[in-house]
């Protein structure tokens, strides 16, 4: 991003504000008391003071303030009023309730009509009472709210209602995407923007550029602005940012974590997940990289907002646990289930959490979040899974800003594009699309040659190449299977057996990593292996307490016992290009790609439901995947060699003892 050096704050600040608009404040000659020392409430016009007729009284009359009063550090700013003298102060006093300063300003100038004063850096964009002090006397002028922006002066334009400057140690840069989820501008040489803005959302964003951060509130990215006046009043709406080398980064992509202060989630959330991706951190960083996390969505979840008191405020709490500032997603269960429409629902997320899609860029990637679910909540909190038209549109907009269609593109939503694929009927080669219009969405981002899409919502883990430019990652979850197998089995596995956890991305330039770190395992712990002779699933040994008929049902393949000696391996983040190869005595053994389910998964979650004699939520069940693979040994004793190797090149082993038991705590 170009940085014009030469464009400093001073170049911005050599033009005043004359406080002449919004209600006057006739003072008349009324002698007032001295600025209190201390913050107790000061006299105000409205009060009726005791009449002093002494010399040494002084007076300022027709004074008004705006309501706000928009300035820049260090401009020269002009008080029209009657009666100022040479020698007079003026004293900005903080409204009860703010932790600043008082700060007193010597003037600089003074006329028939006004008083001159440089503004100090000390000044906050808060709200001040304003005294003029002259020898030992004080007289309360008005208040005004102080909004203090980098350049004050920014001439209007016809039909542009939010204007600003986005900037770096005070100069502006150039050519840096601003929006408020419609329209799309991009600063000018001196970092100024406009937007014709109508602000329906109530807020505009910045499109962080490469090498730069913003500012974070504790973990929150602070890249947007919120909009607070009437559409047709301009509002100036700056963003500063912070030089910083982030073309070596890695993001933490996190699915769902479903905290609802339920099923033991908060403690697990804090000592499995929380002290997991905090070590990834800091191995990261230590290793001199710029370190980031992206949630996917269903951070809550929104049938337990009013039940449980939890919601969107206490997952912030433990975001802010997070040692790198989090991007957020928001998911169906993050929608307001006390309200109907998609954008009335969302409220709740834009206010604790800021804009529903955005997009911003971290070194060469450039990274977008989408709101991919159109939340009616007419009938028991349904939703669609789209991308609404308005939304579709700015999206159009911002990756037209983008010219040079080689910038690798990360697009983060919370439904998944494509649905799980059955390798059995073609699907892997024919993905089914679960958007709406995702066949418009795989369009838009068909103009570039690297896309990597990253969903959460299904629980599982599965990868889908649309294209050689675009490939789905449907990401294995935090929360697991909605935190039941941590609670039940200790072991913390989704439904189609992905170990509960996250996905790495590491990009160095355009050299793009990525790996799924299972929660509790090193990084390498990439497949499990099954002996199929040993997965016997019974009713006897997994769930004695169970009084139901249903028990095949759930048990399904693996409810009569298999002496073929088969062995199961699930890979979980497999995708195309990975292979796995399984030797048996330096034999070669034929492997066979599945569409099956996970027997560990059967007995951690369902058995044990079954076992309190609970009906196993159906969401929540088994699901098969195609991320398995089959091979058929030659006895029931062989040792087998497996190998399975990624689209990257590493590798990874397992010497596979057999028999090997089905355990909770099997790898």
């Amino acid at each position: 991003m170009e940085k014009k050096d030469h464009f400093t704050r001073r170049a911005f600040i050599q033009g005043t504000i004359v406080t002449g608009l919004g209600l006057t404040l006739n003072l008349g000659s009324c002698k007032k008391p001295s600025l209190p020392e201390e913050p107790t409430e000061p006299t105000k016009p409205d009060e009726t003071p005791e009449p002093d007729d002494s010399e040494d009284t002084f007076k300022v009359t027709d004074v008004s303030f705006p309501f706000q009063t928009d300035v820049s550090k260090g401009m020269a700013l002009t008080i029209a009023g009657v009666g100022f003298a040479t020698g007079d102060r003026i004293v900005f006093q903080p409204v009860a309730g703010t932790n600043h300063e008082k700060v007193t300003v010597e003037t600089t100038s003074v006329t028939d009509y006004a008083a001159v004063v440089v503004l100090p850096d000390t000044l906050h964009s808060v709200r001040y009472e304003i005294y003029v002090t002259r020898g030992t006397e004080s007289l309360y002028l008005g208040a005004t709210n102080l909004k203090v922006v980098f350049n004050a002066t920014i001439p209007d334009q016809p039909g542009m209602t939010v204007k600003g400057t986005v900037y770096a140690a005070g100069a502006g840069l150039a050519g840096v995407v601003v929006s408020d989820g419609y329209a799309v501008s991009k600063t000018d040489a001196e970092g100024v923007y406009y937007l014709p803005s109508a602000k329906k959302n109530g807020y505009v964003f910045v499109s962080i550029p490469a090498n730069y951060e913003v500012a974070t509130d504790e973990r929150l990215p602070l890249f947007f602005n919120r909009l607070a006046r009437a559409e047709q009043i301009v509002e100036i709406m700056d963003f500063e940012l912070t030089p910083v080398d982030n073309n070596h980064h890695v993001v933490m992509v996190l699915g769902d974590m479903h905290l609802a202060n339920r099923n033991q989630d908060v403690s697990q959330f804090q000592s499995g997940f929380l002290a997991d991706v905090n070590q990834s951190i800091s191995h990261y960083e230590q290793a001199g990289k710029k370190v980031y996390a992206l949630t996917l969505g269903d951070m809550t979840w929104d049938t337990y907002w009013q039940s449980n008191n939890y919601s969107l405020p206490d997952y912030l709490q433990e975001m802010n646990k997070i040692n790198a500032p989090v991007f957020n997603t928001i998911g169906n269960h993050d929608n307001n289930p006390a309200k109907t429409g998609d954008w009335e629902t969302s409220d709740r997320f834009r206010t604790i959490l800021g804009p529903t899609y955005y997009s911003f860029n971290i070194g060469k990637v450039h990274y977008v979040v989408l709101d991919n679910i159109e939340y009616l909540n007419t009938n028991n909190r349904n939703y669609n899974g789209t991308i609404v038209a308005e939304q579709m549109a700015w999206l159009v907009k911002d990756l037209d800003m983008i010219t040079d269609k080689s910038t690798p593109i990360f697009v983060a939503m919370h439904i998944q594009l494509a649905s799980n694929p059955n390798i059995e009927s073609g699907e892997s080669a024919n993905p089914r699309i679960r958007l709406t219009n995702g066949q418009e969405l795989i369009d838009v981002l068909s103009a570039f040659d690297t896309v990597h899409v990253f969903t959460g919502h299904t629980h599982m883990n599965y990868n889908i190449r649309y294209s050689p430019s675009l490939l789905e990652h449907n990401i294995g979850v935090v929360c697991a299977t909605w935190w039941w197998t941590g609670k039940l089995a200790n072991n913390h596995i989704c439904k189609d057996g992905t170990p509960g956890g996250y996905e790495i991305w590491e990009a160095d330039h355009r050299d793009l990593k990525w790996t799924y770190k299972s929660i509790g395992y090193d990084e390498d712990y990439q497949f499990r292996a099954y002996d199929l002779n040993k997965v016997h699933i019974t009713k006897d040994v997994y769930a004695p307490a169970y009084t139901g008929t249903s028990w095949n049902t759930y048990a399904v393949e693996y409810a009569d016992q298999n002496q073929r000696n088969e062995v199961l391996i699930n890979v979980w983040n497999y995708d195309t290009d990975w292979t796995v190869t399984v030797a048996e005595n330096g034999n070669q053994l034929p492997v066979t790609r599945v569409h099956a389910r996970d027997p560990l998964h059967i007995i951690s979650y369902t058995a044990k439901r079954l076992d309190a004699n609970a009906v196993p939520t159906a969401d929540f069940v088994t699901a098969k995947s195609s991320h398995l693979f089959k091979v058929q040994a030659s006895s029931p004793t062989s040792t087998l060699e497996i190998t399975v190797t990624d689209g990257l090149g590493r590798v990874y082993t397992e010497q596979m003892v057999r028999p090997k038991e089905l355990e909770y705590l099997m790898r």
